[in-house]
């Protein structure tokens, strides 16, 4: 497992794709309101980064036809933009990666529609939570283990399910590289954490306990299991010898 670390004109190349992606993310925010659809939302993405020169990765990887993944309640991830329109309660992710001139980063978000449910409240704000504590772990000499766990206390305490097969990773030139981040672990495991890794962290978290999921037939959509709300927040970061360095901010 080769990890690429980064020097600071190459994580400088990140932060600019990723400022571009932060910048998506607000105006995604205006847009989330009963009656719009996840597919007009992933045409205004596709026009946002364009105007910008810089393309969405997802699109066309292994096939995947969209600029965004567009997740609804019980769907936790990589679901299709549709014509579907999002209605009053709903909690939507966008999740999006963005290459400008060659370097990728990498965010979603989930996003209340209208009012929520004091439940679906309670998982969108433990889920955020946990990318923090996560974060909070993502320094020099630290390990994936300390990150892992940070994230998955947090859902212990609440009581919620952790989706384990889906994880972090490395990203820069690819969307996928060295090493995994899962949102579990021991602490002081797994891999060192060093000045110059770029990952991503994204718990993804279920109302359910279990955190168990199905694959729908189109290869792509992510459900939980027992069909409760799903929620996905996911930053890119630099580890630097101060402090972690969110690329997505």
């Amino acid at each position: 497992m080769k990890i690429n670390l980064k020097s600071k004109e190459e994580i400088a190349r990140i932060g600019e794709a990723g400022g571009i992606l932060a910048e998506c993310h607000k105006e995604i925010a205006k847009m989330i309101a009963p009656g719009i659809t996840t597919l007009e939302i992933d045409e205004f993405v596709e026009s946002f980064l364009a105007d910008r020169k810089a393309t969405p990765e997802q699109k066309g990887y292994r096939g995947f036809p969209f600029a965004t993944c567009a997740s609804i309640n019980d769907v936790v991830c990589h679901g299709f933009p549709s014509q579907q329109q999002l209605q009053p309660g709903d909690i939507v992710t966008i999740d999006l990666v963005v290459n400008k001139s060659g370097w990728l980063a990498d965010s979603a978000w989930s996003y209340r529609v209208g009012e929520v449910s004091a439940e679906a409240d309670k998982l969108l704000k433990m889920t955020e939570k946990a990318l923090y504590a996560g974060i909070a772990q993502a320094l020099p000499g630290k390990r994936i283990g300390d990150i892992g766990y940070a994230v998955q206390r947090v859902a212990q305490e609440a009581g919620i399910g952790i989706v384990r097969p889906l994880i972090g990773h490395g990203i820069g030139k690819t969307m996928h590289e060295a090493p995994d981040v899962p949102n579990f672990g021991r602490p002081h495991s797994g891999v060192k954490l060093q000045s110059g890794m770029v990952i991503t962290i994204e718990p993804i978290f279920t109302l359910g306990e279990t955190g168990a999921i199905i694959w729908e037939n189109d290869g792509w959509t992510i459900r939980s299991a027992d069909r409760s709300l799903g929620a996905h927040y996911e930053h890119t970061l630099a580890i630097t010898d101060e402090r972690p360095v969110i690329l997505t901010a």
